[in-house]
């Protein structure tokens, strides 16, 4: 187009290249099962297929989709004897539940899509594997073993540090040289590691996954063919205490001693099968080298008491014991649904110090959580001691007040003279620092590794910024998130508490999908709350409940329902609601039976957890206008929870609970401003910022009030705070996004690079390389602050993708089908640069301006649509758009509807 001298624009659309040949244009990539690739030991009997499409062409939109599955490789591919042949269904949706011929249990699947489009047919997908587990509780003929006594329990055992020795099992059993498949279905309360003839038959770590033991218990499925061979074979397993075994003598939720159930299904070329089930024949000891493990506290080796060779056949196990049969620990035994921890990066120490008291001192770099990998030089019965700590002190010995009673120290024997390399099994920690005693030699950073384990799953996002702070903030996100992920999503990695506290993800869960892919442990979760609820409805605000703890607010219950929606809105995933839906109701109900007084949620249990004090020597705020009333944090929240329900309600089939709630939010909204609005001011209770934007956000100011409201807002943000954090965990939830919608980005990218207290910015100018649980954690109670906590996030994380990227699932769109681009674009932030890998594809978006020079990039997934809104500002013209649906100016934007595809917008201003 032609360049104007005063404001030359210009505007491209670049669009990818054609592929050859009709079928090439479109192919479909990530097939997935239950959004696993090759998943093992699914027990759903309606799985859910899914699946992208990728292209190189614009606006490709499917129309219709073919899937094929069967029981045979061969056959699938020629189209023989299948299972499931769908036919072409005339569809646009990239995610179906299967409706073929019942599953068998304990079988081998294999299944292919195709997709038809506006621009052509393509290919099969490559196949992809599947296997169920035992569906039926028939299909187990294992039972439950292990050593039903207190034997080995170690020594300094007391009240509240609980040891407890690993236990030790093994059974010899003979197969023939023509196996065809062997599959493990097995379990280990709390912890368990497995071996066929020597070798691990996994890299899983600390499985299976927590849950309230009581309720539910997860076994794990391993294809384990190529470690069983002809003649004599040997399965072994240890087991750890995890939290099955009372992980504190007093104050948690314990249940037992460790048991196994293990059940090894051979399958041989002829057709016949051979099952080693655990049982009274098998035998067990606790008199190995694992001589202590607790979850909080240690795990103790002594090499001197090493079983060599137990794990493979021929040992003599003379002097074990036949295994006990234990009671069956549940009323569920299910396929786990989620992946296990694992080693998923691996670091190596910033430095490493001998100190003038002899021992070593090691700085990894970065607070992280996970075990250390330690090579040394040790000497025969000499005690190699390991503490771990997230902060040293200035004479460089660990900070250790703020793990409270969690020892956080591993111990490991030599049995002679020499070098040794070791991690322990069944213990995790949350640390920056190690400090070692009793090391010969000069230790270098070449002989300990950090290896961080959490939940197995996909980092999904990439953000970068021009502003340093901005990008600090999000790496430290990123390692207190993943460190966080332990079967559940956990409050703190490093003290004695480690608990799925519902209200730390109310929000939050939304901004982490956006960098990990976790779906499923989600998913997991809320089946954990469901088990943590009492008849009368009521929910634990930790979940499993090691700590029960039934207050009947709903701020730290909402996580219940918002982490379903999470599911559904941005992975297009109902199976939670519909799951949930009944029990989500109970919980509904007895809040308006019990926690509701005069249409208004009276109830409320934390507050505005953590408001940053006016003192950085305090550690919550003593100013009652910094205070919001509880009946205001719950009845917001649970107004909009209401109209969450009616949604889940029509999603579910249940249309005559909408009226129901719908009744219940028009009453809630009435009482509420009565009693808590003020005409005249337009102020809600003590004007405090969190009572006032909950009030917008959900919706319940008055009409034509709404911008004096959000002006008290920003007042009390500017004047009281300076500018800085002005809400608790409750209402930091909707601060970055409620200060944005409503005009004031920057405020809140103000608040956002702030580097004083209270700040993200000032934890960073700390030292910090995670987020820490309180904003002043260095000055009000060093002991209380844990160093890796995510509450205070918020909604960050939301914001920094949906408003500074502009990757935003559009309001009525499902697993991001339709995105709204509306980046805001602040002052002082040259260029932002994100992608999101969603559950339709990889949606990108980068954006600078530089002098007179603008420009962005986006990417649309293949079956996708966008929203963009251009600044007028930033491109005064009406673009010019290849393949754009539509152009229209509205206010201060150009709206461009798109299709998918690659695409570029330039200016010059």
């Amino acid at each position: 187009m032609t360049i104007k001298k005063k404001f030359p624009i210009l505007l491209l659309f670049v669009c990818s290249g054609f592929s050859l040949g009709v079928a090439q244009k479109v192919s479909v990539v990530s097939p997935r099962v239950e959004m696993q690739e090759n998943p093992l030991g699914i027990d759903r009997k309606d799985p859910h297929f899914s699946w992208q499409l990728k292209s190189g062409m614009n606006d490709v939109q499917q129309t219709g989709y073919e899937i094929q599955m069967g029981t045979d490789l061969q056959g699938l591919k020629r189209g023989n004897n299948l299972m499931w042949q769908s036919g072409l269904v005339s569809s646009d949706h990239m995610q179906v539940g299967y409706q073929g011929s019942p599953l068998q249990s304990g079988k081998e699947y294999y299944w292919r899509v195709r997709v038809h489009t506006n621009c052509g047919e393509s290919h099969w997908s490559a196949v992809q594997r599947f296997t169920t587990g035992l569906l039926h509780d028939t299909d187990w003929v294992a039972k439950w073993i292990g050593e039903d006594a207190m034997s080995n329990p170690g020594e300094s055992q007391t009240e509240l540090h609980t040891r407890l020795a690993a236990r030790y099992l093994r059974k010899d059993f003979q197969a023939s040289s023509h196996v065809s498949r062997a599959t493990l279905y097995i379990s280990g309360l709390g912890y368990y590691q497995a071996f066929l003839n020597g070798k691990c038959v996994s890299e899983d770590l600390l499985t299976p996954s927590i849950t309230f033991y009581s309720e539910t218990v997860y076994y794990n499925t391993y294809d384990v063919t190529r470690l069983v061979h002809g003649g004599d074979n040997a399965l072994g397993v240890i087991l750890g205490n995890g939290r099955y075994f009372w992980v504190r003598g007093s104050g948690m939720e314990g249940f037992g001693l460790p048991r196994l159930l293990a059940q090894l299904v051979i399958e041989y070329a002829d057709g016949t099968k051979k099952i080693i089930a655990s049982d009274e024949t098998w035998k067990v000891t606790s008199k190995g080298p694992i001589v202590a493990n607790n979850e909080f506290d240690d795990e103790e080796y002594d090499m001197r008491k090493e079983l060599s060779g137990w794990n493979v056949s021929g040992y003599n196990d003379a002097a074990w014991k036949n295994a006990d049969i234990m009671s069956v620990p549940c009323k569920r035994l299910r396929a786990q649904p989620c992946p296990s921890v694992a080693v998923m990066e691996r670091l190596r120490p910033l430095s490493v110090t001998r100190l003038a008291s002899g021992k070593v001192l090691i700085d990894m770099g970065q607070n992280m959580v996970g075990r250390l990998n330690a090579s040394f030089q040790g000497k025969e019965g000499q005690k190699v001691i390991m503490r771990f700590a997230e902060l040293i002190n200035p004479d460089s010995t660990l900070y250790v007040a703020n793990l409270r009673t969690a020892q956080a120290t591993d111990v490991f024997t030599p049995a002679a003279d020499g070098r040794f390399s070791w991690a322990p099994v069944f213990v995790y920690h949350g640390f920056r620092y190690v400090e070692i005693d009793s090391i010969e030699g000069r230790p270098d950073t070449d002989d300990f590794v950090g290896e961080v384990m959490y939940d197995k799953m996909k980092c999904t996002g990439d953000f970068e910024t021009s502003n340093a702070v901005v990008n600090q903030i999000f790496k430290n996100a990123y390692w207190g998130i993943r460190g966080n992920y332990h079967n559940m999503p956990t409050d703190c990695p490093q003290r004695d508490e480690r608990h799925g506290w519902l209200g730390d993800r109310a929000t939050g869960c939304w901004g982490e999908s956006f960098m990990f892919d976790n779906a499923l442990l989600y998913r997991k979760w809320l089946q954990d709350i469901e088990e943590s609820q009492r008849e009368d409805g009521v929910v634990s605000a930790v979940s499993p409940r090691f700590w029960t703890i039934y207050s009947g607010d709903v701020t730290w219950p909402s996580v219940y329902i918002l982490a379903a929606e999470m599911l559904y809105r941005h992975y297009g995933d109902t199976t939670a609601i519909v799951r949930h839906y009944d029990s989500m109701k109970c919980w509904v109900e007895y809040i308006c039976q019990n926690s509701m007084k005069d249409g208004l949620v009276v109830r409320d249990e934390w507050g505005d957890w953590c408001m940053p004090p006016e003192s950085p020597e305090l550690i919550h705020s003593q100013d009652p206008l910094r205070k919001t009333d509880g009946a205001i944090l719950g009845s917001t929240t649970f107004y909009g929870l209401l109209y969450k329900m009616m949604e889940f309600a029509r999603l579910t089939g249940h249309p005559e609970d909408v009226d129901n709630y719908r009744t219940h939010a028009e009453v809630l909204k009435k009482a509420y401003n009565k009693r808590f609005f003020n005409y005249e001011t337009a102020q809600y209770g003590n004007n405090s910022v969190t009572g006032n934007l909950l009030s917008l956000r959900y919706g319940l100011v008055p009409e034509g009030y709404e911008q004096r409201v959000f002006q008290n807002v920003v007042d009390k943000t500017e004047k009281d705070c300076k500018g800085h954090v002005s809400a608790g965990v409750v209402g930091i939830q909707h601060l970055m996004r409620g200060l944005t919608e409503y005009g004031r980005k920057d405020l809140a990218y103000k608040i956002v690079t702030n580097t004083d207290y209270p700040s993200w910015g000032y934890m960073i100018e700390k030292g910090a390389t995670t987020i820490w649980e309180l904003w002043n954690g260095d000055t009000a109670a060093p002991d209380m602050n844990s160093a890796n906590h995510v509450m205070l996030l918020g909604d960050l994380l939301i914001w920094y993708y949906e408003n500074l990227a502009g990757i935003k699932n559009a309001e009525e769109s499902v697993g991001f089908r339709h995105i709204e681009m509306k980046p805001c674009f602040p002052d002082g932030l040259s260029y932002v640069k994100a992608s999101y890998q969603s559950v339709s594809g990889e949606i990108a978006s980068h954006w600078s301006r530089t002098g007179k020079e603008f420009s962005w990039e986006v990417t649309i997934p293949a079956n996708c649509s966008a929203t963009v809104y251009l600044p007028i500002a930033l491109h005064p013209e009406k673009p010019e758009a290849v393949r754009a649906h539509s152009i229209k100016r509205a206010g201060e934007y150009w709206v461009v509807e798109l299709g998918s595809g690659d695409y570029r917008f330039q200016s010059k201003i």
